[in-house]
């Protein structure tokens, strides 16, 4: 089944660096669940907030220059948290960065660079991301909506 980003979610690409829109739209026509736009460029109270409620945790965010972006998974029609629909858009947005030769970092599995580079599915990094923090006594920071340009 191909998706399509609706309006509200285009508008929420305003402003986004192009090349990440770009792999986006590319991942929404090859994605096994549906997702929507939640956040693109964000203000800097938008994101003073989210760090006082512990939802971000720098207040250097990519979001802050349109080099980062949130995305909603939709079960049925209706928005989820489910985490294993985030493995799954992911991996959508792994093929379509790699497709578009652009360099993502995914919230999911924060200790891949580059998640064109994992070889495996995005589910396996980001039980390996769990691992690692497990293993220095640090617990993992799962934001498995995120998704943001390297560099």
């Amino acid at each position: 089944m191909s998706f399509k980003l609706s309006k509200r979610s285009l508008r929420k690409l305003v402003g986004v660096n192009e090349r990440l829109q770009e792999v986006v739209h590319q991942a929404i026509l090859g994605t096994a669940v549906d997702f929507g736009v939640i956040e693109g460029v964000r203000t800097l109270e938008r994101q003073k907030q989210l760090v006082e409620s512990g939802a971000s945790k720098t207040m250097k965010s990519k979001h802050l220059k349109g080099r980062a972006v949130d995305l909603m998974a939709y079960l049925n029609g209706r928005a989820s948290w489910e985490l294993n629909l985030y493995d799954d858009v992911a991996n959508a947005m792994k093929l379509a960065a790699k497709s578009q030769g652009v360099a993502l970092t995914w919230g999911g599995a924060w200790h891949i660079p580059d998640i064109r580079e994992w070889e495996g599915t995005m589910e396996e990094a980001m039980n390996a991301y769990v691992d690692l923090r497990r293993s220095q006594g640090r617990r993992p920071f799962i934001d498995g909506p995120h998704f943001e340009l390297v560099g």
